[in-house]
């Protein structure tokens, strides 16, 4: 999670707590990345999800607090937990806390939502 001096620790460990805890309860890989979009945040988001090693099951959540942007993107296996509707009530809702001045807590926040949206349904039995 690049960032520099952004963050405190207290808020680097609580991002990187809800980034853990979105992995573990949707088998996704949820990657933040704090820092300047460019012209075009969404394509250079695209282009950083592609270069991870789990591009495929990876979310990478891409916040320019300077440039006033926020990216959420998705590879093709986490596109199925996660379509563009849910990624758009996240980042609703984490613009509203980057917007009260908690960029910290409204990126937390919104990984907690996205690893709920994307929350593998528990099975109650198995087919035999």
């Amino acid at each position: 999670m690049p960032g520099g001096d952004v963050f405190n620790l207290d808020q680097r460990r609580a991002i990187d707590r809800a980034r853990l805890d979105a992995n573990r309860s949707s088998g996704l890989t949820f990657h933040v990345y704090v820092g300047a979009g460019g012209d075009d945040p969404r394509s250079i988001a695209r282009a950083m999800l592609r270069e991870l090693p789990d591009s495929g099951s990876g979310v990478l959540v891409l916040v320019d607090p300077v440039g006033r942007a926020l990216e959420i993107v998705t590879g093709l296996q986490a596109r199925r937990l996660l379509d563009d509707a849910a990624c758009a009530l996240v980042a609703l809702s984490m613009q509203g806390a980057f917007a009260a001045g908690d960029l910290a807590g409204g990126i937390a926040h919104g990984l907690h939502q996205l690893g709920d949206h994307a929350r593998r349904p528990q099975t109650l039995h198995e087919q035999r």
